[in-house]
């Protein structure tokens, strides 16, 4: 009756048998093994115990106690159930499995290897150890070697779906985002009703950008298992990728009854209620989050960025170093075996290495505290990306400009160029502002201004879209919410005393030009641009720049050139809030969208004020 599944008959039949004899050893130890098997692991526990009174070296009964007490969350006690086991069969397959999967649960990743290692000499087909150690070789983040682990196992039994899903999970962190979707609907041909396989679906989705796909796949995870914690966090991400932010917190909240101790939900509910401008509640949310898991690199980063916003640079720089242990940055972290520099040691007699490490924008932006750095170093050397190589030499005092790529000379320590506000105390009042700090050559500003031709009305230059292709966090989101098609910008192409720019790069934002019925008014030379030092020279020659947020708006900004920033609602930290102004750039004037997030306001508003300013030429230029 128990290997015909069953339970209850068997339960009562070996109660029959312990009846009239207690000590009856199989009797005891099976009717554990219903326990276990119906999910009541105590009660599990107990007759297991008893039944080893009477043998207490039983390689069945050790092994089963160790799986009781594995779902009861009592990790050290499986271990020692696991390793008396070992002691009377040492060859024994199995419990060297099982040992792993205690040793994972207990998150000591390389001794559950050791036990799978162990179990797979001793049975090289063994398919539950090499499912096993895919899991842990994935946490581990040796994604290429958990991939050929499950499939070895596969290999053996090709029909387990657990594998399969497995599988998609280190696909999944290999970045192989359409692999892991094959995986996952295979795993799901096989066991239709598996909510974890339906929930690395979603994952495989949400990084394929099908915002809808991945929150139906989370809703069917959640609609088979309810309790699925990691599943409603997921459910909230999609919503917030698909800005329906009050539904994403409505997510969060039941993944945070489900399992209050969960941090990273914590931390995306942070995300949620500052895309809603609800700082205090997103800070109270990152703080929650950094309490429970210290070490969150997401959840301090996340923080600084709304400090930062709020105007608390004090405790934003700090918290900011933590953006390159991040899940999106740490691909990129340089790892020198130089010290990094903040600002508190002496660098006199020094060679300092300053780098690029984000965006362009970035670069442009914190490349003003170079020349500072100068000041206190016996040498700077500065690597930044090949496109802004030429334009970097304008910095001013003995600065060694290096391509990135190109090998770097000697150096005593270094620090990445979004470091140096922290090093340098930075508060809003000692932002340094002196501008302009970069200029262009002065042979590319002459050859635009000849083409160019007479100044007889105001030139505009004009940025309307970011790149979605950042890989900088939530860069797609955020470009979505920056960006706007060029048809958008229709209203201020109704001020005829003005000519326009494009300083637009970018193959489907210049395709949006090419094709739109506005395409006369705007003369695109943008194939000239070769790196910003071109773009920049331009820009020299114009009287003003109205551009998204983007790289381009920090040359204008750099060079001192009127700049209109069209600013999203939730605005990227750097322009604070509540103002139409910038500490950062001195010539910058704010065009925000209100509550709506609706652009049309936006660019009527800058119409409005455009016209003013074509009133005013040249005077006004």
């Amino acid at each position: 009756m128990h290997r015909s599944g069953q339970l209850k008959d068997a339960e009562r039949i070996y109660n029959q048998i312990l009846a009239s004899r207690p000590d009856h050893f199989d009797s005891r130890h099976l009717l554990g093994v219903t326990f276990l098997q119906t999910g009541n692991y105590a009660e599990a526990v107990r007759q297991i115990d008893l039944a080893l009174k009477r043998n207490r070296h039983n390689v069945h009964a050790l092994s089963n106690r160790g799986a009781a007490l594995k779902e009861l969350g009592r990790f050290d006690e499986a271990m020692a159930s696991y390793d008396r086991l070992l002691k009377t069969a040492p060859d024994y397959a199995e419990g060297y499995s099982n040992r792993g999967v205690v040793l994972h649960a207990l998150k000591r990743y390389e001794g559950a290897l050791a036990s799978y290692d162990r179990a797979l000499a001793l049975r090289p087909d063994y398919p539950d150890a090499l499912s096993n150690c895919a899991a842990t070789l994935h946490q581990l983040g040796r994604f290429e070697e958990a991939v050929a682990s499950c499939d070895r196992a596969l290999a053996l039994h090709a029909n387990t779906a657990e594998v399969h899903s497995n599988r998609a999970n280190s696909l999944h962190g290999l970045g192989r985002y359409e692999e892991a979707l094959t995986s996952c609907d295979r795993a799901l041909v096989l066991r239709p009703d598996y909510a974890e396989a339906h929930s690395n679906r979603g994952n495989a989705l949400h990084e394929l950008h099908r915002f809808e796909d991945a929150l139906a796949a989370y809703g069917r995870a959640i609609a088979l298992q309810p309790q699925f914690a990691e599943a409603w966090s997921n459910h909230g991400n999609a919503l917030q990728e698909l800005r329906r932010f009050d539904e994403a917190l409505g997510s969060y909240d039941q993944s945070i009854v489900l399992r209050p101790d969960y941090a990273e939900t914590h931390s995306n509910r942070g995300n949620a209620l500052k895309e809603l401008c609800r700082f205090d509640e997103a800070l109270a949310s990152y703080d929650r989050a950094v309490t429970l898991r210290p070490n969150l690199a997401d959840g301090h980063f996340s923080a600084a960025i709304c400090r930062l916003m709020l105007g608390d640079f004090e405790r934003g720089w700090q918290q900011h170093e933590w953006r390159r242990d991040t899940a999106q940055l740490r691909a990129v972290k340089r790892n020198f075996p130089q010290p990094q520099w903040l600002g508190t040691d002496d660098l006199a007699g020094k060679t300092i290495l300053l780098h690029h490490e984000q965006g362009f924008g970035d670069s442009l932006q914190f490349c003003r505290y170079v020349p500072k750095v100068v000041e206190r170093a016996g040498c700077v050397i500065f690597e930044v990306p090949k496109a802004l190589h030429t334009l970097m030499q304008s910095l001013p005092g003995p600065i060694q400009i290096i391509a990135r790529g190109d090998p770097l000379p000697d150096f005593d320590v270094h620090c990445p160029l979004l470091s140096l506000p922290l090093a340098f105390a930075t508060r809003i009042e000692t932002i340094p502002s002196q501008m302009p700090y970069l200029s262009a050559p002065t042979d590319k500003i002459e050859a635009w201004r000849n083409r160019l031709g007479t100044h007889d009305s105001l030139r505009v230059g004009l940025v309307w879209a970011g790149d979605p292709r950042k890989q900088t966090p939530g860069a797609h989101r955020i470009d979505r919410q920056r960006s706007l098609t060029f048809d958008q910008l229709a209203p201020i192409f109704q001020v005829l005393d003005c000519k326009f720019y494009s300083l637009q790069k970018g193959g489907d934002a210049v395709a949006q030009l090419h094709n739109s019925a506005l395409r006369h008014r705007v003369v695109d030379w943008s194939e000239d641009f070769h790196d910003f030092s071109d773009t920049a020279a331009l820009i020299d020659n114009l009287d003003l720049v109205i551009a998204v947020d983007t790289s381009v708006a920090h040359v204008a900004g750099a060079l001192g050139k009127p700049l209109w920033l069209i600013n999203r609602y939730n605005t990227c930290w750097r322009w604070l809030l509540d103002r139409d102004d910038s500490p950062w750039y001195p010539s910058l004037r704010q065009f925000r969208q209100d509550s709506t997030r609706q652009w049309d306001p936006v660019m009527a508003r800058i119409a409005a004020a455009l016209q003013d300013q074509a009133r005013e030429f040249p005077d006004g230029a």
